[in-house]
């Protein structure tokens, strides 16, 4: 009887052993995302509360639900999670005042650390150089057009706006660009999402503005573009018309859902740029414009870039090309070329001198 009860105690400890494991088995599958027909937790999306950042998150879940339909296809696979940045709420100031890019992702960053989303989507020219700790961002999904459009309700493009016109931008970008044409217009501090600036323009607050072709276009308000302001008039900002998707680095089920969404070519071309920023340590207080083409059947890229002063009285210019798989060299190569042209006396006088943009 001792016997048999022993054997019996055995038993049942081997087939707890095999039903415990089996349940830890199951449960680290369902956190890989391997695991179908299964409930489980959804993936949470981080935005921004923008038109623009709505459409952005709403492009990404449909895209995600596309490729994983199994699993992200039911409703309520996909939660999105809305929140306020400090660059949302704070509009009459120009970002060269207040911090620059990361403001528009640090309440994000901040989620996605603490666990409160999975994934972040970002607008690419908004994410500084640099990522917080433990996380990484290895999507970029495929790019939109890298233009910037004219938008007048008196004029047909830049080139015919009258001598003294006031254009509505918080770019130190374009409005360098735009002085290098014409000194005597003048930019003003021009901020808030789309509708707010061209609610702006139709109130006659200023003659002009200019905006990104590919927020209009994913939010099918292209319409409103009086012009398309080709390259060669006006250099996009780094990372332009690209979206990127951030996680944590050791969020094996997120990594395998944005990972398969990654477009190689962008991914390549907003590299190089933002190799190119890094190496310029920019930021919203130096106009900076850096733009990758890359041409899949050679499986090279094109790089072009400028620094200019805020009021377009100097302008450096760098074109470089090599190699998709260089890209990042391409883009580190191209800064170290501006810096050496430029000189340090023209940086140090851009760290010296602040923006001169009208608060509007």
């Amino acid at each position: 009887n001792h016997s048999l009860r022993s054997w019996r105690r055995k038993i049942c400890l081997q087939f707890v052993q095999i039903i415990l494991f089996r349940m830890w088995f199951l449960l680290t599958l369902l956190g890989l995302g391997y695991v179908e027909g299964l409930d489980m937790a959804p993936l949470r999306i981080g935005t921004r509360g923008s038109p623009l950042a709505l459409a952005q998150a709403h492009l990404t879940r449909d895209l995600l639900k596309k490729q994983f339909p199994e699993e992200l296809g039911e409703e309520g696979a996909i939660q999105l999670c809305v929140m306020k940045t400090q660059g949302d709420m704070i509009l009459d100031k120009a970002l060269s005042e207040i911090g620059g890019k990361g403001l528009f992702t640090k309440e994000l960053d901040v989620a996605l650390l603490q666990n409160e989303v999975d994934i972040c989507v970002h607008s690419m020219k908004d994410v500084p150089t640099w990522l917080p700790e433990n996380t990484v961002l290895p999507c970029t999904l495929e790019r939109e057009d890298t233009r910037d459009v004219f938008i007048s309700p008196t004029s047909k493009d830049l080139a015919s706006l009258p001598d003294g016109s006031v254009i509505g931008s918080a770019s130190l970008r374009r409005q360098a660009q735009i002085l290098a044409k014409n000194p005597t217009l003048k930019c003003v501090n021009f901020r808030g999402n789309v509708q707010t600036r061209l609610r702006k323009l139709d109130e006659g607050v200023v003659d002009a503005t200019l905006l990104a072709l590919a927020g209009l276009k994913r939010m099918d308000m292209e319409h409103e573009a009086t012009a398309i302001i080709d390259w060669e008039e006006m250099l996009p900002a780094v990372a332009q018309g690209a979206i990127g998707i951030q996680c944590r680095e050791d969020d094996q089920r997120s990594l395998r859902y944005i990972t398969a969404l990654n477009h190689q070519p962008t991914f390549a071309a907003v590299a190089c740029e933002r190799a190119f920023l890094e190496v310029l340590d920019g930021n919203c207080k130096t106009p900076i414009a850096g733009h990758a083409q890359v041409n899949t059947e050679t499986n090279t890229l094109l790089f072009k870039g400028l620094v200019a002063k805020p009021d377009g009285s100097e302008i450096y210019r760098v074109e470089r090309s090599g190699s998709v798989d260089d890209a990042v060299k391409v883009g580190r190569d191209a800064g170290e070329y501006i810096k050496t042209e430029a000189g340090i006396e023209f940086f140090t006088w851009l760290q010296q001198n602040e923006p001169d943009l009208v608060t509007k």
